[in-house]
């Protein structure tokens, strides 16, 4: 049996949500938006003075520099010593590049695991940052806020992103999962297979919410990441590649509404004191 080929190429065809977002290409111009957008929020929520901050967002979250380059001490949290982060030798004309001046603040990596802050004394923080989905890989996020509470100084505050029940919806709907599908709007903990392997916990805003509250932790603001979808971003940056600038600021106003159709969550919080 002959098959027709498609009449759209391959690289031309719209992406579903697990291909977009299981396996997000960092050099994709949503992706380099998308982070734009998350590097303007992160600097929006960092404090003022200079504090000491942990971050649990794995490696490769490229707001740690941000906080660092503000004057703020932090300490990163690895899952095993070969994820340390390494400074590239850059080469101009076959020689190295100079050093450039030393930050204001200072940044030491610690192996430990995320979930479980033992490793760090009580109230030893001003500020946590559980950023990059790492409270939705957690699927016990409520012990993994109860540890985060534990080490914040009272004052602190917590920035986190999760997954979105429409992100979970998206990915059940593309894998034929249509009975969980059906409840999961109305369930009390909602778990999504990626097409990786991985299970990832997915959140309405409300949920999210309520598992701040219940780790003793008082909320300030809870938005979408982005509302713009990748189709709208890459469409827009194909026809001006200069107006990044502008599609940031006007998803920044966007998140101001309290209409969460993101597919990741932010929210910030505050403990008691």
């Amino acid at each position: 049996m002959h098959v027709q080929p498609s009449s759209t190429p391959a690289a031309d065809r719209p992406r579903s949500p697990a291909a977009q977002f299981s396996a997000p290409n960092r050099l994709s111009d949503y992706w380099r938006f998308y982070w734009a957008v998350a590097e303007a929020q992160i600097g929006g929520w960092l404090p003022s003075a200079p504090a000491r901050l942990l971050d649990l967002s794995s490696p490769d979250f490229q707001g740690t520099h941000r906080a660092v380059a503000s004057g703020h001490d932090v300490v990163t949290l690895l899952p095993s010593p070969d994820m340390a982060m390494r400074r590239p030798l850059t080469l101009v004309n076959g020689r190295a590049v100079p050093p450039r001046p030393a930050r204001r603040g200072r940044m030491c990596s610690v192996v430990g695991d995320s979930a479980l802050l033992r490793a760090f004394a009580s109230e030893s923080f001003d500020g946590v940052i559980a950023d990059n989905r790492v409270l939705s890989r957690q699927l016990a996020t409520e012990a993994s806020l109860a540890e985060i509470t534990r080490v914040l100084r009272p004052g602190g505050r917590v920035l986190a992103c999760v997954d979105s029940v429409v992100l979970g919806m998206a990915l059940l709907a593309e894998q034929d999962c249509w009975p969980e599908l059906s409840h999961a709007p109305s369930a009390d903990v909602l778990l999504v297979p990626w097409p990786d392997g991985s299970i990832t916990r997915c959140f309405t805003a409300e949920q999210l919410t309520e598992c701040l509250a219940d780790a003793g932790l008082e909320l300030e603001w809870l938005k979408p990441r982005t509302v713009l979808s990748a189709s709208t971003v890459e469409m827009m940056l194909a026809r001006d590649p200069r107006s990044m600038g502008r599609l940031v600021e006007m998803e920044l106003r966007a998140t101001e509404s309290d209409d969460y159709v993101g597919v990741h969550l932010v929210a910030s919080a505050r403990k008691p004191g």
